[in-house]
């Protein structure tokens, strides 16, 4: 048996025996049927293999051969059989609902079947699961600095919660013109978390000081509130007018910049407009929380504090 094995693989297959040399190099020597005995089953008979007696044996004599079919390609996926789907979500339909559909349909095989990813599939699948992780180290990171710079580990708290309001800007505005929420739409949030936290910064910090200077921590508050008005909407609308080309972009490349544009646009728009009125809400609140602050004094008909 080993013989024939012998045969049928230097026949078919070919082996390498040896080397030589032609005009300076080292080429090998492989042995092989040419290629017009050895290209449909009939070829079989023409070989033959010496049995124990030293006579030679046609293959034809002991073997079957005959065509069939089979799959013009196997898979393998990580060393086991697989079968690999190519495909692009439809229009109007992000990728990564394409693939909670091919996870469901999936799910729908008999057991022994499952699913894996690989290409660009897999690093979206990757990065969506690094994407809490992102903004939660992003939120650390701010609040760590701020906790530095305050000498305190209440105050960025009022600064952290204005990040929500230019997240639900940001995410209202891809949401308002149909866009995906893909990895351009991530850089845009975490551009918006640092835009909400500056407009937070530039009130609670005034209000800060005017409290340490003996202020009530409401009217400390309003005073800040009034003195940075026009330094946030200044800031804010700057910003927003530089990315809204980004927003409103055409041709090669547009998808990204209307991606970043809108996010960033939108998380400004609600960042600045709904954070002038909840900044300082939050501010006062955390500091009643946090802080033992005196009375509030009284003020009589003529402005002077009552006893």
């Amino acid at each position: 048996m080993q013989d024939v094995d012998t045969t049928l693989a230097v026949a078919w297959g070919g082996r390498y025996i040896d080397d030589f040399i032609d005009r300076g190099r080292v080429k090998h020597v492989i042995i092989q049927a040419d290629a017009p005995y050895r290209m449909v089953p009939e070829d079989f008979a023409r070989w033959y293999v010496r049995n124990s007696r030293g006579q030679m044996v046609s293959t034809a004599s002991f073997t079957n051969a005959h065509w069939d079919y089979g799959s013009p390609r196997l898979e393998r996926f990580n060393g086991v059989s697989a079968m690999e789907i190519n495909g692009q979500a439809a229009p109007g339909v992000s990728s990564g609902d394409a693939m909670k559909e091919i996870v469901k349909l999936v799910a729908q095989l008999p057991p022994g079947f499952s699913v894996d990813w690989a290409g660009q599939s897999y690093q979206e699948r990757a990065a969506g699961a690094q994407t809490p992780m992102l903004y939660t180290l992003s939120l650390i990171v701010v609040f760590l600095c701020l906790a530095a710079l305050y000498e305190s580990w209440s105050i960025p708290t009022a600064i952290l919660l204005a990040v929500p309001l230019g997240v639900i800007g940001a995410v209202l505005a891809t949401a308002v013109r149909g866009l995906e929420r893909d990895i351009y739409f991530q850089v845009a949030m975490l551009t918006t978390i640092g835009l909400a936290s500056k407009n937070a910064i530039l009130i609670v910090e005034f209000a800060k000081e005017n409290v340490e200077k003996g202020a009530p921590v409401i009217e400390a508050t309003l005073h800040a509130v009034r003195d940075r008005l026009r330094p946030i909407l200044m800031t804010s609308m700057a910003f927003g007018l530089g990315v809204l080309p980004l927003a409103v972009a055409t041709g090669a490349g547009a998808g990204a910049q209307r991606a970043i544009g809108t996010g960033v646009f939108g998380g400004m728009l609600a960042g600045t407009f709904l954070g002038i009125f909840f900044i300082p809400v939050f501010f006062v609140v955390v500091q009643r929380l946090f802080h033992s602050l005196p009375d509030e004094p009284e003020h009589g008909a003529g402005g002077s504090p009552q006893p």
